[in-house]
């Protein structure tokens, strides 16, 4: 699954190149930015895709950001739109950071195309990474936009099918929380026509 979806994204850039302006994430990003009180720091992107919005919108705030991407395709385009960030081609299942490495780690659009089932060592991964006090937001499909309770498989996205995969918010929480994160916040927002599940959490202990 991960090299089909490897070959899909790196097919997929061109299309969201042109599809980018559709989905604008700048008040979310805003309030996550308020609410970490740093006017400069360590971020990690996970699925940083074309390295916007997110990367540009923290390196314009003076932050070091650091960018995972399974596609090579995207980041070249990552390279174009925000050179000033220190990319990884990896699946994000697979990089290793040192433990405290980062005051924030991002994943947008990102870990709903990951099997459930990796999930949890996912998070411990990033808690691990996170510096105390540290926070996350990330994007979680839910029912809304898969139409289940939980989901596996493909979905149409712009001209492509794409692969998505999600337990319950109340699972994700539970899993969250048994790690060692406490959620500051659980919002649905429709962008693009989307409707999704945006978290923000903060790490509590290591």
């Amino acid at each position: 699954m991960s090299t089909s979806l490897h070959e899909i994204y790196n097919r997929f850039a061109d299309t969201y190149e042109s599809n980018r302006g559709a989905f604008d994430i700048s008040s979310i990003l805003r309030m996550f930015y308020d609410a970490l009180g740093k006017n400069e720091g360590e971020l990690l992107d996970l699925g940083c895709g074309a390295g916007e919005p997110v990367a540009r919108y923290f390196i314009g705030k003076g932050w070091r950001v650091t960018g995972v991407d399974f596609s090579g395709r995207m980041l070249e385009l990552a390279a174009k739109y925000a050179p000033e960030m220190n990319t990884t081609e990896s699946d994000m299942r697979e990089i290793r950071f040192a433990p405290n490495q980062f005051d924030a780690i991002t994943a947008t659009y990102s870990i709903f195309h990951i099997p459930v089932v990796d999930h949890f060592d996912l998070f411990r991964n990033i808690h691990r990474w996170l510096k105390p006090e540290g926070r996350v937001l990330f994007t979680y499909a839910t029912k809304e936009y898969t139409g289940s309770d939980r989901f596996s498989g493909y979905k149409r996205f712009i001209d492509t099918d794409l692969f998505y995969s999600h337990a319950t918010p109340d699972e994700l929480f539970r899993d969250l929380e048994a790690i060692g994160f406490a959620i500051d916040s659980r919002d649905y927002h429709t962008i693009g026509g989307e409707t999704f599940l945006w978290v923000t959490t903060k790490k509590l202990t290591d």
